[in-house]
């Protein structure tokens, strides 16, 4: 009984930002040890440079790939896994910008016009992907900006950067829910364990039962386990990535629908027509369609 009201939570990171700056550049490579489940009191202003994959906020999976932008508010839950072949890396994927919300309540007591940014701010603590082209490529201009400078410079490259990210509108709102989290690194790494074993296994009949065992689980506590850690139950995550892997071919080959839908995992096709309605509130040929005119229209 006590153990099933655990809270199961991501690992806090404590961002190490100097006293005299308001704002924290940094980058790395892939795979590093920044790279995991994770949640901090600061809000991250996150830019992919290279490789794709799934991106995980609160409670949201997606798909990310080069100059992809998203900002992630105070105490979310986050996470960017790549795909790479094994034993590949890549030195430098992540850009990231740390800046604290005090910074954001001292602003707007100073300056009146920072207070029209509180509804920008508002979604931020579900995550936000930014999804305007032009305004990417000018944020990602100043992000640049951002990374060789300091002091006073850095901080108005800053503002120039959240005027053009505030004022999108071609976003998208991440999570359904924010989080309160609590510290337990055990049963973080139990879930990490989780998320890979899915992860390499997906495509095949993975259950439940085969995840539960893999990190010494039973069945019963693994289901709640999961359902608390990621806010999905465990066939609802597993299909989700089967669906998202799905969109990936349907809009980049020439495969079969049929094909595709025994690469990601589903074992019958109307088992994986109702799966993908259900996660993307259209068929697979109405998807195809979709990402096709989209891809001729630009």
């Amino acid at each position: 009984m006590g153990a099933e009201k655990q809270r199961i939570q991501p690992e806090f990171e404590w961002v190490d930002q100097r006293g005299d700056e308001s704002i924290r550049y940094l980058d790395h490579g892939y795979p590093s040890p920044l790279v995991r489940w994770h949640y901090h009191e600061e809000y991250e202003l996150h830019l992919i440079t290279e490789t794709s994959g799934k991106v995980f906020v609160g409670d949201y999976i997606g798909n990310f790939a080069p100059n992809s932008l998203i900002l992630v508010g105070p105490n979310l839950p986050h996470n960017w896994i790549s795909q790479l072949e094994k034993g590949e890396q890549v030195e430098l994927r992540d850009r990231v910008i740390n800046f604290s919300h005090d910074l954001i309540t001292a602003s707007e007591s100073v300056f009146p016009e920072t207070r029209a940014l509180a509804p920008f701010w508002q979604r931020a603590q579900y995550g936000i992907e930014f999804r305007n082209r032009e305004g990417i490529d000018k944020a990602i201009g100043l992000f640049e900006e951002v990374a060789t400078s300091n002091g006073f410079r850095r901080l108005t490259r800053f503002w120039a950067m959240v005027e053009i990210l505030a004022a999108m509108d071609d976003y998208r709102v991440l999570s359904s829910s924010t989080y309160l989290p609590i510290t337990d690194e055990k049963i973080l790494n139990r879930l990490n364990q989780a998320l890979n074993h899915i992860f390499e296994h997906y495509r095949s009949s993975i259950s439940l039962e085969d995840v539960a065992a893999h990190v010494n689980m039973s069945p019963t506590y693994f289901s709640k386990f999961f359902k608390k850690a990621t806010g999905h139950r465990f066939i609802e995550f597993v299909n989700t990535l089967r669906v998202n892997k799905a969109c990936e071919r349907l809009a980049h080959t020439d495969d079969p629908i049929t094909e595709i839908c025994f690469q990601v995992g589903f074992n019958n096709i109307a088992n994986f027509n109702r799966r993908f309605s259900d996660v993307k509130g259209m068929t697979p040929s109405e998807y195809r369609r979709t990402s096709m005119d989209a891809l001729y229209q630009r």
